[in-house]
C-alpha cells in the first residue's frame, strides 16, 4: 500500500491527549502502521548513564497510529490524502481539500 503520511509531512492530531496538536513526522513504522511525531505523544523515560549520555528522566515521543493523524494542507486544515497520476505518468499524492499536490 502506498504511503499516505511520510517522512517529514505536517500532520494534527485527530484523537487522544494531544488532540489539535502539530507536529512534523520523525520516522514512520509500515509495518505496525505508527509515525514518530515530534513533540507529540511524550513520555518520560529513565536512562541509564552513559559517557555520551548524562542519564536520568529524559522525554521521548512514543509512536502514535497513523489513523489518528491527518495531512496540513496548504490552508493549514487537516486533509485526507488521495492519488492521482501526473502528465509525465508519475504517482503522486494530493489533497482532497484543495486538489493540490503534496
Amino acid at each position: 500500500m502506498a504511503a499516505k503520511i511520510r517522512k517529514g509531512d505536517k500532520v494534527v492530531v485527530l484523537t487522544g491527549r494531544d488532540k489539535g496538536k502539530t507536529g512534523e513526522v520523525e520516522q514512520v513504522f509500515p509495518k505496525e502502521g505508527r509515525a514518530v511525531v515530534g513533540g507529540i505523544n511524550m513520555a518520560v523515560r529513565h536512562v541509564k548513564q552513559s559517557p555520551t549520555n548524562q542519564g536520568g528522566r529524559q522525554a521521548k515521543a512514543l509512536p502514535i497510529h497513523l489513523s489518528n493523524l491527518a495531512l496540513i494542507d496548504k490552508n493549514g486544515k487537516a486533509t485526507r490524502v488521495g492519488f492521482r497520476f501526473d502528465e509525465a505518468g508519475n504517482k503522486i499524492r494530493y489533497a482532497k481539500t484543495t486538489g493540490d499536490a503534496i
